[in-house]
């Protein structure tokens, strides 16, 4: 079944995505790896979180849209300007969703969610977008 097929290979991108990204696996058991970006979006239905890696690395953020409905112009807040690159998408047509793409945003000021710089994005329907900060187009990863 094509619904089959989607869902395999979305557990296989989940499974690279995590081997790639030292900020998923890293600081596990440490609360210096995790920071809540919004854990109270409940008029949206948005959850939205931070994971950072234990030495020199990008951070990640994860934002999940839980309704049926796109959201677009949504803003979080980053912890670092410039770049952030969608490295998995749930939406992504090859997973059987409905193709709202977001390849790259760009964070500045102002801030948002006690963060220091913000960016917006269009957030897919019932889908979780995975953004890494991509230290060649910005200032290096920090915290």
């Amino acid at each position: 079944y094509p619904e089959h097929a989607g869902m395999q290979a979305l557990v296989r991108a989940l499974n690279t995505v995590y081997r790639r990204e030292p900020a998923l696996w890293e600081q596990d058991f440490d609360w210096t790896g995790f920071r809540w970006i919004d854990p109270n979006d409940a008029d949206h239905s948005v959850l939205s979180f931070l994971r950072f890696p234990a030495s020199a690395g990008r951070p990640v953020a994860c934002v999940a849209n839980l309704t049926p409905v796109p959201r677009p112009d949504y803003r979080i807040g980053l912890p670092q300007p410039g770049r952030w690159t969608a490295i998995l998408n749930s939406d992504n047509a090859e997973f059987g969703g409905s193709n709202t793409l977001t390849g790259a945003v760009t964070a500045e000021s102002p801030g948002w969610n006690d963060l220091d710089y913000s960016a917006t994005l269009t957030l897919p329907p019932l889908g979780v977008l995975w953004l890494a900060h991509d230290p060649d187009h910005g200032q290096p990863a920090t915290r």
